[in-house]
């Protein structure tokens, strides 16, 4: 059967298109279906920000009238800019195990970068970090977080065929908490003569509100923080507000964490949550009915919790301050009762966020990949 290629122009394509990967994936026990409504509003022009400084172009392929695959394009005006490059991204990948329609959607995508006059392809990427980014191509049998994607293993082989190569990876660790023996001492220590020599400290909020106020600083931080990081992307101001008007509401006050100097400017942030990847599944897509009390609920059961942000700001890195935030999450999680800590995404190379982690047992479960290729 010959495979169609749609390009997205309606609001019924836009809904078409995010749906694609719940006929794919129906019944797999290891994918986390994300939220209709918030996948509609991140490919909407009048609603995301990240259109500012980006173009997309989003495609749906078909076989015997069936969708079964679908791509986005993604022209970052603001990553060629930084990298003075002429890449294209492609993110949202998904597809049944047929080259075909692999073969035709990663050709839609190639062909639309040449008319824009690229040079390269890169992905599985988003508008910015804050979008999953990374294809599996270990830990199939791992529940991801809700921040990434999750695909079948012939994806890689699919991405391969076509021409890809490896451009960088992530990894991911699962560590547990130390109830039995507590944090070790040795960290402890070294974290008191950090405090000591340090006017840095790591504040303590009273209230939620609180943390709303401080929340637009924090991605201020987040974008000096990761200007160096591969593929990052500098937030404009709308985008801030937006990220933190969509995220912050449901952060516990207790799991994020701010390193402040003696002018009480942050240094270093730390945003952790419950795992929600249970939850969503249970939600299927959608709030209503019930898909927002499954969150809500998860939001209080403390089993694993998940690092979602971190970094430090340039100029106070080396001193201690991404080990005080450590050990005040440490603390935490033994408080509420965590089992489980999941790291999210890490960058291969990042050998000095990997080694905080080495103090609780960890286990490195996952990996994900960002490829490259040549427009022919």
């Amino acid at each position: 059967m010959s495979v169609d290629i749609r390009v997205v122009e309606s609001k019924k394509d836009r809904k078409r298109f995010v749906k694609v990967p719940f006929d794919i994936y129906k019944g797999d026990a290891y994918w986390i279906p994300p939220l209709i409504r918030d996948e509609m509003e991140t490919f909407d022009p009048r609603k995301n920000p990240a259109y500012e400084t980006a173009e997309t172009k989003l495609f749906v392929a078909y076989k015997d009238g069936k969708a079964v695959g679908r791509i986005a394009g993604i022209l970052s005006h603001a990553a060629n800019e930084k990298y003075n490059t002429k890449n294209l991204r492609f993110g949202w990948f998904d597809t049944i195990d047929d080259y075909n329609v692999a073969r035709k959607l990663f050709e839609a995508v190639e062909n639309w970068g040449k008319e824009l006059g690229m040079e390269t392809m890169t992905g599985p990427h988003g508008f910015t970090d804050l979008d999953p980014e990374g294809m599996l191509v270990e830990g199939f049998d791992q529940l991801p977080t809700i921040s990434v994607y999750y695909n079948f293993p012939y994806y890689s082989e699919l991405v391969t065929k076509y021409g890809f190569e490896k451009e960088i990876d992530y990894v991911e660790f699962l560590s547990t908490v130390p109830h039995e023996t507590g944090i070790p001492e040795k960290l402890v220590r070294i974290g008191e003569r950090i405090k000591q020599r340090s006017q840095v400290k790591v504040l303590k909020f009273k209230r939620k509100r609180e943390v709303m106020e401080i929340a637009p600083r924090i991605f201020h931080l987040l974008d000096e923080a990761f200007e160096e990081i591969y593929g990052s992307v500098p937030l404009t101001e709308r985008q801030i507000m937006y990220y933190v008007k969509k995220y912050f509401p449901f952060v516990d006050k207790d799991l994020v964490k701010v390193a402040v100097n003696e002018k009480d400017e942050p240094v270093g942030f730390m945003i952790t949550l419950p795992n929600l990847s249970k939850a969503f599944q249970k939600a299927r897509g959608r709030l209503l009915p019930l898909g927002w009390l499954h969150i809500l609920r998860a939001l209080k059961e403390y089993e694993v919790l998940d690092f979602y942000l971190a970094g430090i700001k340039q100029k106070y890195r080396g001193q201690g301050v991404d080990l005080l935030m450590v050990l005040d999450v440490a603390q935490t999680a033994l408080d509420k009762g965590f089992k489980y800590a999941e790291s999210n995404v890490e960058l291969e190379t990042n050998k000095k966020v990997q080694a905080q982690w080495k103090y609780f047992n960890p286990t490195q479960h996952k990996r994900r990949r960002i490829y490259t290729k040549k427009i022919d």
